[in-house]
């Protein structure tokens, strides 16, 4: 699909969808939305541009994601959105500047864009061109970002919560709410396990664009600097901040992340050491009544205890006595 954008009286305006792809002249912002054949020749046509391809846009060094060709500036960056399932999609997105007109290249739909065209139809303080359309979606990109980290954020203190407080309840007793505890530990580990994920993913998006917003920077100390551009450079640099400081917190997460998944799973070894320690004792406390019951079960002629009338109530008594007496010394040590 291609989608595109020009500026009527402060406001960004979309041009109705043609049979044919076409491109007016005075267009300042070209989305295209995982294009067909037609639609990227269209462009190359228009702009005098080779247009990269879906696996181009996938490499990772540096060199294949931030370079100058035809007159044009090929940017690359990861942008993350939540899928139909919930899960987090990155996926990478092209944005290139060519006199003054800016055409992005995307293979999935960030909720950044969107948000964005919503309200860029109304009259913006910002020069709508090609360079203020987008350093204006970066932003819309970097404030879905923190909107996301805020949430992140808010579902890890929870999770704190849930680890590291007992939730007792009125009429039972710790043990039981241990044990009621212990049930969602696995539940915890998942939520966690899929904050974590989503976290690095947005970091990762975070570097890729920071890594955007540099190059940008380098090609705008290189242009004649008119108010306009002046205006772009004072934007970028507070966009840049807020990059690096949402890079921090995502690191601050993941850390905090990383301690509530050890934490949990300390918790899983400590229940799984106080099963084990039920059973131990249990096997010493019923161990010498076995003994016990194991020496009169012996089939000897002579055994002095056997034609004893009191023989069976004392072998009974010796039984009971050898396992109380094992549990009352586990108990004075404090190890029930």
């Amino acid at each position: 699909m291609l989608a595109v954008y020009g500026t009527a009286n402060g406001c960004l305006t979309e041009y109705q969808p043609l049979a044919e792809p076409l491109i007016p002249e005075d267009a300042v912002w070209l989305d295209l939305v995982a294009p067909t054949a037609e639609e990227e020749g269209a462009v190359e046509k228009a702009l005098g541009i080779d247009i990269p391809t879906r696996e181009e846009l996938a490499e990772i060094e540096a060199s294949s994601r931030l370079y100058q060709e035809d007159g044009a500036h090929f940017m690359t960056a990861n942008l993350i959105r939540r899928g139909d399932n919930d899960q987090p999609e990155s996926s990478p997105v092209t944005f290139i500047i060519k006199d003054n007109t800016l055409i992005t290249i995307r293979y999935h739909h960030p909720q950044a864009f969107p948000v964005y065209v919503k309200r860029a139809m109304k009259p913006q303080v910002t020069a709508m061109t090609g360079w203020g359309i987008f350093i204006s979606l970066l932003e819309a990109v970097v404030d879905r970002a923190a909107d996301h980290l805020e949430r992140v954020g808010q579902i890890v203190d929870q999770t704190s919560l849930k680890v590291f407080t007992t939730g007792r309840v009125m009429g039972k007793s710790p043990k039981r709410q241990q044990r009621r505890r212990g049930v969602s530990l696995e539940t915890l580990i998942e939520n966690i396990g899929e904050e974590g994920d989503f976290t690095s993913k947005m970091r990762e998006s975070l570097v890729s664009i920071g890594r955007v917003v540099a190059f940008m920077q380098a090609i705008m100390d290189q242009v004649r600097q008119s108010k306009e551009m002046k205006e772009n450079k004072a934007r970028v640099k507070i966009l840049q901040r807020d990059i690096v400081s949402l890079t921090d917190h995502a690191s601050f997460l993941n850390g905090k992340i990383s301690f509530l998944l050890d934490a949990v799973l300390g918790m899983i070894s400590i229940e799984q050491n106080g099963i084990i320690k039920i059973f131990s004792v249990a096997a010493v406390v019923f161990l010498p009544p076995t003994l016990v019951a194991s020496i009169y079960g012996m089939n000897f002629a002579h055994m002095p205890e056997i034609p004893w009338i009191y023989g069976y109530p004392m072998a009974l008594g010796v039984m009971l006595l050898s396992a109380i007496l094992p549990f009352l010394y586990f108990k004075v040590k404090g190890w029930l």
